[in-house]
């Protein structure tokens, strides 16, 4: 039977991919960069191809490399879930997990998840970083996020999606605004008005913006915020009105000395879907039983005021 490659030499050449060069690949696998090119090298001549182009600047990967790429991802990310699913299976959740979440979700939601994940698991080491929207996706399938949570809807036939809860969005608007005399609004409200909102970066932009062409309100493209916190300033002064998520309204301005204020829309009317998704090759207990924690986390710490958010069965 012929040699095959080692998920060590597969490893090594799904990091240096990632990074194009052979020092900082070697770095992240803490090895030395003699030894990282001699495995690449091995790994080469193994398979009677070469993989990645040598020069001065950074690496390239021939086409025979990417191809060896995308089976050498799978092969490592079906070994990582065999190491997952045995530590799962023996302490519930522990290791390391790398979570991606979008600024518009993780700084509202996560502090009181990792406060259940920390007494209920102790062995679980969570690193949360918080990507752009339009990178949590192409992180994700690269490897370099083990899980992300996000806006709905997102998909792909190597995923997989666990719906979490949906989350109403309530109209944010000055404290000296026509509507703040209503308990509830509707869209109808929402006509000739100008709505502030997120760059297309996010689907909450999409989002809005679907619905302003709904209810014949008009979508500000010239003031496009970077950050929640600045689309509420904006409203603050006057540049129009908002639909902010609910767990963002509860953190930032629900009993705040504000010159805004948010009111609900009726019935819960206009809402957002968050999930966990992860690699279909990832390992479904660990990530499930996340999942709970966090549903857990939303339904018992989560659900004060008007407007409470609504899990998934």
């Amino acid at each position: 039977m012929a040699d095959l490659p080692t998920i060590r030499q597969l490893r090594y050449l799904v990091a240096l991919s990632e990074v194009r060069h052979f020092r900082k690949a070697a770095e992240a696998m803490q090895i030395s960069q003699p030894s990282l090119s001699l495995q690449i090298s091995n790994l080469e001549e193994l398979l009677g191809v070469r993989l990645v182009e040598r020069g001065r600047g950074a690496v390239t990967l021939t086409p025979e490399g990417r191809e060896v790429l995308a089976r050498a991802r799978r092969a490592v990310d079906e070994v990582t879930g065999i190491v997952d699913l045995t530590a799962a299976l023996k302490t519930g959740l522990s290791g390391t997990i790398r979570l991606g979440t979008t600024p518009t979700i993780g700084p509202y939601l996560m502090p009181f998840v990792v406060e259940r994940l920390h007494a209920r698991y102790p062995d679980l080491r969570l690193y949360i970083r918080e990507v752009a929207p339009r990178d949590l996706r192409g992180e994700l399938l690269a490897g370099g996020l083990d899980v992300i949570l996000t806006q709905l809807p997102e998909g792909g036939a190597d995923l997989t999606i666990r719906r979490l809860f949906r989350e109403p969005l309530m109209l944010a608007m000055p404290d000296d605004h026509e509507l703040v005399g209503k308990a509830e609004v509707t869209q109808s409200d929402l006509a000739g008005h100008n709505v502030l909102t997120l760059s297309p970066d996010y689907a909450l932009h999409d989002q809005i913006a679907a619905i302003c062409h709904q209810s014949g309100a008009m979508l500000a493209r010239d003031y496009e915020g970077t950050s929640l916190d600045a689309i509420r300033q904006m409203v603050g002064m006057g540049m129009g009105l908002a639909l902010l998520p609910r767990l963002y309204a509860r953190s930032e301005i629900d009993g705040r000395s504000s010159n805004v204020v948010v009111r609900p829309f009726r019935n819960n009317a206009i809402v957002r879907s968050i999930g966990l998704v992860w690699r279909r090759a990832g390992n479904a207990a660990t990530y499930d039983r996340l999942s709970n924690v966090i549903k857990e986390a939303t339904r018992v710490d989560l659900q004060s005021g008007t407007s409470p958010v609504t899990l998934y069965d």
